[in-house]
């Protein structure tokens, strides 16, 4: 991506984009240089500069003729995110005063990694009395910070996950016996969250793309997500040898015949 394609991505017009990359370049110029310099029609070069101005990427003296300077791009960036954050709050205050949806006790499905682990968040962030979860070591590291958080606050935050980071976490966590295991057979990264047993989200994600991905608030569904995932972090905290019947029912035994069909392989 070229510097002038980068900052079209942040909203710039092309004119205004090619205007603040030449003046990165050669410094301080007038309006008349720089609609020279970029080919552009003066008339559109001063217009780009009003804008540029206005949005505090350019500055402008106060001499004849007016020259204008870039502001340095560190400047400029950390402008704009505060501009975005500041715009962005204010539309969730507008957005929230309309009230909160009912729950609808459908399944929907998310399309994109951003969105899944932004649905996992405001899970977390709702959750009011337990959180639970079963999480491979890419989404536990996403949302680590979050469970901490919801720890700090009263819930109630437990696990599985497959891979012991440094330091502990401040909630409770059970690392799957046979983690290595169930890490290479897996298609992907597994993500599994629980929030107060109202709502569920199911994700198998593979190198950052959505495979697999569910949300849904169904009260029926979630009581069943919550209580097997509950059975799962006892399951793996239990100091004692596995029952006999174990190798059938987990990654580590035989396969059952969905997962052969879903990992590829024969019998």
């Amino acid at each position: 991506m070229s510097p002038e394609e980068s900052l079209s991505a942040l909203g710039f017009t092309d004119t205004e984009a090619l205007v603040y990359c030449e003046l990165l370049r050669v410094g301080a110029a007038t309006g008349y240089r720089l609609a020279q310099a970029i080919g552009k029609a003066q008339a559109n070069t001063y217009k780009a500069l009003s804008t540029l101005v206005q949005k505090g990427a350019v500055l402008a003296d106060e001499g004849e003729p007016k020259s204008f300077r870039a502001l340095p791009p560190a400047e400029l960036v950390g402008a704009l995110q505060k501009g975005f954050s500041d715009r962005a709050q204010t539309a969730q205050a507008a957005l929230e005063s309309l009230g909160a949806p009912a729950p609808e006790d459908r399944i929907y499905q998310l399309r994109n990694s951003a969105q899944v682990y932004e649905r996992a968040r405001a899970m977390i962030a709702a959750a009011r009395e337990v959180v639970l979860f079963d999480l491979f070591p890419g989404p536990f590291a996403e949302l680590a910070p979050a469970l901490a958080q919801a720890h700090a606050r009263g819930v109630t935050v437990a696990g599985v996950w497959y891979q012991a980071v440094e330091p502990a976490p401040p909630f409770e966590v059970s690392r799957s016996r046979t983690s290595d295991l169930v890490i290479q057979r897996w298609p992907g990264e597994q993500l599994t969250v629980v929030a107060d047993s109202r709502e569920y989200l199911v994700s198998l994600l593979n190198q950052g793309a959505v495979r697999h991905a569910i949300w849904s608030d169904s009260l029926y569904l979630s009581c069943l997500q919550h209580y097997a995932l509950a059975a799962e972090v006892r399951l793996h905290a239990m100091a004692k040898d596995e029952p006999a019947h174990m190798p059938e029912m987990t990654l580590a035994g035989r396969l059952p015949p969905g997962l052969r069909d879903l990992l590829g392989v024969e019998a």
